[in-house]
C-alpha cells in the first residue's frame, strides 16, 4: 500500500518558487530547498524529480498566476488604451515595492539560464509570447474604441512594450526610481 503524502504538494512548490526567485538557481542547493520548504530530500525527489524539475515546475506556476494577473489587468472594464497604460506603470511600482529586488521570475531566468538551457529557454519563450498576444489584443481593442491611432501596428506595439518591460525588470533592481519613471513616461508616448 502506498504511503500518503505529509505535506501539501502545491504549498511546498509555492515556498520552492519563492526560494528560486529570492536567490536564482544555480544560487538555490537542495539543502536550501529542503530546509526552506521542509520537506526531506528524498520527498522532494520523489514528487517534483530534480532540482532542476522543481525549479522548471515553480516557473510555469508562476507564469500561471502571473498570467491570471495580466489578463485582469488587461480586460479590465473601461478604456482598453487606460488598462495598457496602467499596466506598464504597475511594472514600476512593483519595482519599487520590490524591497529584496527579486524581480520577475521569468526575466531573471531569461538572464541566469539562457541560451544553455532549452526547457527554460522555452517556458521563457511562451511567457513572453502570451504577454505579447495579451497586449496586442487590448491595443487592439483600444483602436477600436478609436484611442489608439490606426496607423499604429498594435501588435509591434506589444512586442516593443515586452521588451520594455524586461528593461524595468532589470533595471527595476537597482536603487534609480527616477530612470524607470522617466523611461515609462516615454514608452507611452508611443502610444498618442
Amino acid at each position: 500500500m502506498a504511503r500518503t503524502k505529509e505535506f501539501d504538494p502545491d504549498v511546498a512548490l509555492h515556498a520552492a518558487l519563492e526560494l528560486f526567485w529570492r536567490q536564482g538557481y544555480e544560487a538555490t542547493s537542495m539543502q536550501d530547498l529542503v530546509d526552506h520548504v521542509g520537506v526531506n530530500r528524498a520527498s522532494l525527489y520523489a514528487t517534483y524529480g530534480s532540482k532542476h524539475d522543481l525549479y522548471l515546475r515553480a516557473l510555469d506556476r508562476y507564469c500561471e498566476l502571473r498570467g491570471i494577473e495580466t489578463m485582469t489587468a488587461l480586460n479590465r472594464p473601461g478604456p482598453a488604451l487606460d488598462a495598457v497604460r496602467d499596466f506598464i506603470r504597475s511594472y514600476v511600482t512593483e519595482c519599487h515595492e520590490d524591497a529584496e529586488s527579486k524581480g520577475c521570475l521569468v526575466t531573471n531566468t531569461a538572464t541566469e539560464l539562457l541560451p544553455r538551457d532549452a526547457k527554460a529557454a522555452r517556458r521563457v519563450d511562451i511567457a513572453f509570447g502570451e504577454l505579447e498576444a495579451a497586449l496586442a489584443g487590448t491595443l487592439s481593442r483600444a483602436q477600436q474604441e478609436g484611442d489608439l491611432p490606426p496607423d499604429k501596428d498594435p501588435r509591434a506595439l506589444a512586442r516593443f512594450l515586452v521588451t520594455f518591460i524586461q528593461g524595468i525588470r532589470v533595471v527595476g533592481k537597482t536603487d534609480d526610481a527616477r530612470r524607470l519613471d522617466e523611461a515609462v513616461d516615454q514608452a507611452l508616448s508611443l502610444l498618442a
